[in-house]
């Protein structure tokens, strides 16, 4: 009867700074920031709303999995948001893009298919932890 539904975090709990360059896979809970660069996949940790904050300077080159992703800057790699999805103006995206709701400033570039979930379908198999 009822959905629920989680709430954009509006914490940052981590921050990845402009100078900062990560080379993995990052998992986070909460809120993250990134404002440097990441080799890597990023995730949101399963079952926990998560919140990816790129900023203009970010660069992420993998894919992208969380609750609500907020993208300023670029990314080369499939994003899933699970529930909310914010492309700003300064967006530049080289993948698919999986998608609950979303908004579209406009000056955004998506290089890739923007593909609408319903909620029982939202949640993308393809990143897992590693035991």
């Amino acid at each position: 009867m009822f959905r629920r539904e989680s709430k954009p975090q509006n914490r940052i709990d981590s921050l990845i700074g402009a100078t900062t360059r990560i080379e993995g896979n990052l998992f986070f809970s909460g809120g993250l920031r990134v404002d440097g660069t990441v080799r890597g996949n990023v995730a949101a940790l399963p079952d926990q709303p998560g919140t990816l904050v790129l900023s203009e300077q970010a660069r992420i080159e993998g894919e992208v999995q969380a609750a609500h992703v907020v993208i300023n800057g670029a990314v080369n790699g499939p994003v899933h948001a699970t529930e909310s999805l914010e492309l700003q103006a300064g967006c530049r995206v080289k993948g698919d893009v999986h998608y609950k709701s979303i908004e579209i400033v406009r000056g955004a570039v998506v290089e890739g298919r923007l593909i609408h979930h319903a909620a029982a379908e939202a949640k993308p198999a393809g990143l897992k932890l590693a035991s």
